[in-house]
This record gives C-alpha cells, structure tokens and sequence, in this order.
C-alpha cells in the first residue's frame, strides 16, 4: 500500500518509515500537515491511508483530520500520539463522526506488532464503501410512503446473556422504495419529528408488530416484542388507551409488549410523559429507556420516570473489554440497573470479545449483529432454529 506519512519528528518520522517499509509499504514523508494535505486535496496520487501524528506545529493532527473529511478522503486513517489516551481515544472518536475510515490509534512508541495490526486492517480501496450522502426524506415523501403502505417492519432479535434463549425482538421500522431499496430510519425519523407525523408512524408499526406478535405466539415462539417511541408520542393522554387497545385487537398480552423511548429532544411538558408512562406500567407494559447516556437520555429520567429496563447504548458497548474508559461507564450503567431493579440490555454486541465480555458482566439481555441482524418477519423462525444449534458453542466454549 502507498502511505503518507505526517510526524513533526524527524527520529519518529524515520522510525515509523522504516517499520512500514518492513511491512512491504510504500511511504511518502512529511514533517509537516500543511505540506501534505495539497498532495490530497490536488489528487494527483493516490494514498491508501494517511498516518499522522496529533501534535504538530502550525496545523495539528484535529484540523488535518477535518480536512481529510473535507476534502472526502475515502482511504484508511491512523492517528499516533504520545498524548494520554483518552486523548487518543477523542480524536479517533472525532475522525469516525467525520465519517473517515480510522484504522486505529497507536500511542508512541509505536510498537512494530501493533503497527502490524492496525495495517492489516486496511481493506482495497475500491471495496471500501463511501459514507452515504441520501438526504433525509421530505415531508411529503415521508407522508406519501406512509399513505402507500410502504413501511415494513425488521426484528432484531434479543437473547438473555445467562442462558442465551431467544427472548424478543425489536421492531424497526423501514421504508420500501419503488425500486425495491430500503430506507432507513436515519433518513426520515427527524423529518417525522419535527413535522408531526411521528404519531402516525408509530401507528403504523404498531399495526405491523402486534399482529406478527400474536402470529409468533400461535407458532410457538413466546416473544417480547419491543416498539421505539418518540417523546412526541407521549404528548397524548389517550396514548395509553390507544396501546391498550390495540394489543387487545391483536390478542398480545400488555406484559409482551416493550415501549422503548427515546428523547432525542426535551419533551414541550414533562408533565405528560410522567403522567403517560406511568399509567402503562400501571398496565403492566414494559418501558425502556432507550440509548442510555446519550443524548437526553440521563440519570434524570431515571429517578423521574417508571422504567423497568434500561438499553445500554452500543457505544458502550462495543470494544469495553478493550476500553477502560467504555468499561467503567459500562459498568456503572449496568450497576444502576441493578440497584434500581432494572432489566438491562446491551446493544452493540458485534465480536466474539463483546460477547464474553457480557457473559461476565452480568447483563440480563444483548442484541447486535454478533447475535443477530435485523431481519423480515419471516426470517425470524428459521433464526431462532440456528440460534439454537449454535448455542452449545457459544454457552460452552464462549466463542
């Protein structure tokens, strides 16, 4: 692979030239960032990855990375620093919410086995997916695929990290192109939002998940089904009502149903979903609190509001075993749920090494793509056929 490598540095620059030639790369060298990024920006080469040091004079590592955004770099990334490394940590986080491909970071001295790895990460260049740049949906196309019965609902399956059964699902709400594609939440939930059709649309899951629920339970298969909601569905006090009856229609059990939320933005009077989540544990619908620790997702609602499980987010999740900070927030998530009586899910199981970690860790629940990707109804018995022959190795051996 060709490399460009940036470090202020002269001794580290030609160490780390050195190392990478030894792994049969091929380095171009710069002491300095503003020196580099016209070779990028004029296109006249191509990089494989970039390798480029935090601290630098006149441009740091920061800025050169939101140029590499800017400038729509599509090859792989690695910072390198002698900063501590939560440090490290910011800034690959940084790089990823840019949307650039970060191999790694590696704390100097940049040790020849963990170069290695981090390079062997590194996939060709045209097999490396560009970031999506679909625009969210209009109101209007929003509306109109709604009208259109074109949403479809896809289940993530939930398994309990104790026993590894098979113990709900989460629904997840797409839409159906003309053209057969997909799209997803991403793309309309926020225009759902703040344009008043989030209600509707959660009617609309509603109306697809609690008959597919009552078709699982004919068949055998006893799942919790869990339904997101927005805080603005909670702006309604027939909310519950509405729920009740509805899975009363299908013939689900209140106590099979989950209501996860989320706040992705403060609720106009807190009164009201006080007042509505409230009245549905009273009849005995499960509530979640979804996303826990990001966005208006707090300790707050915590002591406020009746949940009886708490979802840690996946991006305290994934990698905690490798990640101490993301363990100890882990951890106290997970310890708060206990004191407090609470049911906890972990999303974001995508390894093997997630995987163990939670077998340790004393979650009750995990969902991700190492257990499970979200898939049509029909796709969910065979699932949960494979699942079980799959088991024994994943109980016994853990891997």
């Amino acid at each position: 692979m060709r490399i460009l490598l940036i470090d202020d540095d002269p001794f580290t620059l030609k160490l780390l030239g050195r190392q990478l030639s030894n792994l049969g790369h091929m380095v171009v060298a710069h002491e300095q960032a503003g020196e580099a990024l016209p070779r990028l920006e004029r296109n006249e080469e191509v990089f494989d990855a970039v390798m480029c040091d935090l601290r630098m004079p006149e441009m740091d590592g920061i800025e050169f990375v939101r140029h590499l955004a800017r400038i729509g770099f599509t090859g792989g990334l690695v910072l390198v620093s002698g900063e501590d490394a939560r440090i490290l940590q910011t800034s690959e986080r940084l790089a990823r919410e840019h949307g650039l491909y970060v191999l790694g970071a590696l704390r100097k001295p940049v040790a020849p086995d963990a170069l290695q790895r981090v390079m062997d990460q590194q996939r060709p260049r045209h097999a490396r997916p560009r970031a999506s740049a679909s625009a969210p949906l209009t109101t209007a196309e929003l509306d109109r695929a709604i009208a259109e019965d074109r949403l479809e609902c896809h289940y993530q399956p939930k398994v309990s990290v104790n026993s590894g059964a098979v113990t709900g699902v989460e629904t997840l709400a797409r839409l159906r192109q003309a053209d057969g594609t997909l799209i997803y939440p991403d793309r309309f939930i926020t225009t759902a939002e703040e344009h008043g059709l989030i209600n509707t649309l959660t009617r609309a899951v509603f109306a697809a998940a609690l008959p597919q629920a009552r078709l699982w339970r004919d068949a055998g298969l006893d799942l919790h089904v869990a339904v997101n909601v927005s805080m603005d569905d909670l702006d309604d006090l027939a909310f519950p009502e509405y729920v009740v009856r509805e899975a009363e229609r299908a013939g689900v059990p209140l106590t099979s149903l989950v209501l996860e939320v989320t706040e992705s933005r403060l609720s106009k009077n807190p009164l009201l979903p006080l007042d509505i989540l409230s009245r549905l544990r009273l009849k005995q619908v499960g509530l979640s609190i979804d996303d826990f620790g990001t966005g208006y997702s707090t300790m707050t609602q915590l002591r406020d509001l009746p949940f009886n499980e708490l979802k840690v987010d996946r991006g305290f999740v994934h990698s905690a075993c490798r990640d101490a900070s993301l363990c100890a927030i882990f951890e106290a998530s997970l310890g708060m749920a206990r004191q407090l009586g609470m049911r906890s899910v972990s999303e974001g199981v995508e390894d093997a090494a997630d995987w163990l970690f939670l077998r340790a860790s004393g979650c009750d629940l995990a969902q991700g793509y190492y257990i499970a990707r979200p898939m049509p109804a029909a796709e969910v018995a065979n699932w949960v056929e494979l699942w079980a022959a799959r088991l024994p190795e994943l109980m016994g051996s853990g891997t």
